[in-house]
């Protein structure tokens, strides 16, 4: 669990700050995802870090830095365009939950627009940065416009 805990109130409940260092690696993951430098994740996970996936084409699992940072390259990378739509950062109980929405254009999955969501769930390792994350992707999602229509929708077709 986590080694930064604020003080208990109420004599039950503890009251966890979004300055703590574990919301910084949170915060940190997600603006290096951001970049699109792949291997700069590992500034926001421990050494040990382990990563467990349910994607697309089934159940995966990762462990120590330089696996974690190359298996989101194997993700994302190779695109023509990459960019992240949508982001966020909070807890459920001592966890932390870390979600974002990308959009991603040409390079290997060819000339049409995609959107992809992961969601995750992370606990901080001792220096605070995240240790075990267990995570679900959507897989890449077709976008397409819809006659008379300037908002973007998903098709139901995907690809991993």
């Amino acid at each position: 669990m986590f080694a930064h805990r604020a003080p208990l109130y109420n004599g039950r409940m503890a009251t966890l700050s979004p300055t703590s260092p574990r919301f910084g690696a949170a915060g940190l993951f997600l603006e290096r995802l951001a970049t699109g430098d792949f291997d700069q994740l590992a500034a926001a996970l421990e050494p040990d870090v382990k990563l467990s996936a349910l994607l697309p084409r089934g159940f995966c699992e990762w462990q120590g830095s330089e696996a974690v940072c190359a298996a989101f390259t194997s993700f994302f990378g190779g695109m023509d365009e990459f960019e992240v739509l949508d982001a966020t950062v909070g807890q459920v109980g001592d966890r932390l939950q870390l979600r974002w929405r990308v959009h991603v254009h040409g390079g290997r999955l060819g000339p049409d627009d995609f959107v992809a969501e992961q969601q995750c769930y992370a606990d901080a390792g001792p220096n605070g940065r995240l240790q075990f994350i267990v995570m679900v992707c959507s897989g890449f999602c077709k976008e397409h416009v819809r006659q008379g229509s300037p908002t973007h929708q998903p098709q139901k077709e995907f690809t991993s």
